[in-house]
């Protein structure tokens, strides 16, 4: 495959991955008016897609779950479509993780992405204020996992380090409970246990079913 071909290939597919999102967000815009509203809402990215938080809580939550993550989103995409993704479920508990694709953008910094968690935990505070909030600390990666050296941009044990310390004291200054259920996913060097992802970012069941453990008494409380 030539250069111009290559590139044109990768233009599709960017453009086809962002056509499937925006689809994404219109199957919730016209689902949400049938559900019921006060419940509890995970939402961000893939690793919240992927969190099977809605069947692991069966008897466990005393309110509905829903999740409304989106697989490739990054933050600047959540507040774009942030009705669909959480306000028009007008949740009493949200819990968020927003942002590591974020990390592959060549503009990324910390700063913008706290600047852009400090304009979402302002529109909780002023359209929800009543509503528990809760950021989940980005879980770890492990590089010698990726299937590419390119896989995931720059996205670094160390960037996520970085932003969760920085959204964490955004969190502080809006009153935002910060979770960290990392503990039982990393190995002796902090990365993401290789037996638990599948790509060296995303999870298997059973690392999501630690990460829910670790959950368990927050949702029993809500």
């Amino acid at each position: 495959m030539d250069e111009q071909a290559l590139k044109e290939l990768t233009e599709y597919m960017v453009a086809e991955a962002k056509r499937n999102r925006e689809q994404k967000y219109e199957q919730y815009r016209r689902l949400n008016p049938y559900l019921k509203k006060g419940q509890i809402l995970f939402t961000g990215s893939s690793l919240m897609e992927y969190f099977p938080v809605v069947e692991l809580s069966e008897g466990v939550a005393k309110r509905k779950v829903y999740n409304r993550g989106v697989g490739g989103s990054t933050s600047f995409e959540f507040l774009d479509h942030i009705d669909a993704v959480l306000f028009d479920l007008a949740p009493s508990a949200v819990f968020v993780n927003i942002g590591t694709n974020d990390m592959g953008l060549p503009d990324y910094t910390k700063e913008g992405l706290s600047d852009r968690y400090r304009t979402i935990f302002t529109k909780l505070k002023e359209r929800l204020p009543e509503a528990k909030v809760f950021f989940l600390k980005f879980y770890p990666m492990n590089e010698s996992k990726k299937p590419h050296p390119m896989a995931f941009g720059q996205r670094t044990n160390a960037l996520i380090n970085e932003a969760n310390e920085a959204v964490s004291k955004v969190a502080e200054e809006f009153g935002v409970s910060v979770l960290d259920l990392n503990a039982p996913l990393r190995d002796e060097e902090g990365r993401l246990k290789a037996e638990y992802t599948i790509d060296g970012v995303h999870l298997w069941p059973e690392a999501y079913a630690l990460v829910f453990e670790a959950l368990k008494p927050v949702l029993e409380a809500l």
